[in-house]
């Protein structure tokens, strides 16, 4: 696991001010600095197929619970998909990837290049909690870092995570010496961790964080398995 390096503290006060905007006035949105990108790929091997953009939490999808804190918090907000047909519904900017077969650092790659602002706050179609306090938090942190991520149970969350647009040409530049997934990418870039201690203090945090990737944690979630497995 890749070691966690805290950043500097901000006062409890400045910090609760900030997220009191987004938490007291949702459509209040976090400047122009940051775009969201939802990671919608994946082959879903472990949910038996399911797309897990589309299991349901209380009758409405995953992307659609995704979808509600980004589009509060950024003006830009694009879904990273090689099957954009499922979401033209949705009314959101569906790219895909042009790096195929490196999972989501590929995803990564193309969603940095879809986005005209200078950092994307990237998030896995796979937390169907997402808060818009953790958003909220992060951008707060967010100073010239190339990447800003937060750690949870004695491990890193990148695909909770902000990104600098320029990291695509050391993104492509990584695959072509062979690197295969973020946790390989990452040691090569300027990266500030936030440890868990901090996140715990944010409202929400356990909630944002809870990955459902097994139709075992769809269960203790109360997240439904809706659709047929896709061959």
């Amino acid at each position: 696991m890749l070691r966690a390096r805290p950043l500097p503290r901000v006062p409890r006060a400045s910090r609760n001010a900030k997220c009191r905007l987004m938490t007291e006035q949702p459509r209040r949105r976090l400047g122009n600095r940051v775009a969201g990108v939802i990671l919608a790929g994946g082959r879903n091997s472990r949910m038996g197929g399911r797309d897990k953009a589309f299991l349901r939490v209380d009758g409405e999808t995953v992307i659609e619970r995704t979808l509600r804190p980004l589009r509060a918090a950024f003006e830009e907000v694009v879904v990273v998909s090689n099957t954009p047909e499922k979401y033209r519904d949705l009314s959101v900017a569906v790219t895909h990837d042009e790096i195929t077969g490196v999972g989501p650092l590929g995803g990564l790659h193309a969603g940095l290049g879809s986005i005209s602002t200078p950092y994307a706050f990237v998030i896995a179609c796979d937390m169907p909690f997402l808060r818009s306090e953790t958003i909220c938090f992060l951008v707060a942190q967010l100073r010239s870092q190339e990447a800003l991520v937060p750690c949870w149970q004695g491990d890193i969350e990148p695909l909770h995570a902000l990104y600098s647009t320029a990291l695509r040409p050391r993104i492509e530049a990584a695959i072509a010496a062979g690197a295969r997934s973020l946790r390989e990418f990452l040691p090569r870039i300027d990266v500030e961790y936030v440890d868990q201690e901090r996140m715990e203090q944010v409202a929400g945090a356990e909630e944002s964080f809870r990955n459902v990737n097994t139709p075992e944690e769809a269960a203790r979630f109360a997240v439904q398995l809706v659709g047929q497995p896709v061959e």
